[in-house]
């Protein structure tokens, strides 16, 4: 298999490149004046099975796949792989209100017209997968890889901010060979709520919130509060996209003791790289 580097994750790339010793396929891509993209393959791919590593957000990277994976099949790509490290979209997983769009779907549609195979990497609800009718989509979890970096800080509980991410949260405490729950909401009047472990005592205890997807960051630092509050000696947050919309990642690394997350999205808080968990599925 070759790899083909789209602009989004070069990081990343050159992780997977180390662990799998598959050859980088010398691609161009740059921007026009007006913005719009130019691609081209400079190495010989006919016959060959490639990999094009590419997040879907935001938009432009988007597009970038698009174009890449179609570029690949044109040039007589034996079979192509499209590797997500960051599926955008996937948060719009369903439709609330008649006439809403299903954009994960719409995504996924497209992006299935010019691959064989797409590996994503924590999605927001395992099922999108199910939307790739047309090629076979392979879902993998850096939660165990997370787990495995957090034992090093001697993580004693390891929190998710809610019920929907407890199966993440136990991965990782697996790996971290620790206790795991998820914190829960409580009404206390009509003003406020309140934030608890479900049942574990936090008190002078190292503790790690995770999640998939830190956003605005404003979940975690309500949880992060709580948890103080209610005696934990250190609180530290990790996730698998780190988003950081809105400056959450400067909020965030005010009040905890240790912000962390992948290179699906590369940026100052990527200290574990997707690459391990990527390259056992693509060698599988």
């Amino acid at each position: 298999m070759k790899l083909i580097s789209g602009s989004s994750n070069p990081n990343l790339s050159g992780h997977l490149l180390d662990l799998m010793g598959a050859p980088i396929v010398e691609a161009e891509i740059r921007r026009f004046p007006d913005g719009e993209l130019y691609a081209r393959i400079v190495d010989d791919i006919s016959g060959e099975d490639v990999c094009v590593v590419q997040s879907t957000y935001p938009d432009d990277n988007a597009l970038e796949f698009l174009i890449l994976t179609q570029l690949a099949q044109d040039l007589g790509a034996a079979s192509v792989t499209g590797v997500i490290p960051y599926f955008g979209y996937a948060r719009q997983d369903r439709v609330f209100k008649a006439g809403e769009s299903f954009t994960a779907r719409t995504m996924a549609r497209h992006i299935q017209m010019a691959v064989d195979r797409v590996v994503c990497v924590n999605l927001h609800k395992e099922a999108i997968t199910e939307e790739f009718t047309d090629a076979r989509c392979t879902h993998v979890s850096v939660m165990p890889h997370i787990g495995e970096f957090m034992k090093q800080h001697d993580i004693q509980y390891i929190l998710a901010p809610d019920k929907g991410a407890a199966e993440y949260a136990r991965q990782a405490a697996e790996a971290a060979g620790c206790e795991y729950t998820n914190l829960e909401k409580k009404r206390l009047d009509g003003r406020t709520v309140s934030m608890a472990p479900k049942d574990l005592d936090v008190k002078g205890k190292k503790v790690c919130i995770i999640d998939d997807i830190i956003a605005t960051g404003g979940t975690i630092l309500r949880a992060s509060q709580a948890l103080r509050e209610q005696g934990a000696e250190s609180v530290f947050a990790c996730c698998a996209h780190g988003l950081f919309t809105g400056g959450g990642r400067k909020m965030l690394e005010k009040h905890l003791d240790g912000l962390y997350s992948t290179d699906t999205i590369e940026n100052p808080t990527s200290s574990i790289s997707a690459a391990a968990a990527i390259a056992d599925a693509l060698l599988k």
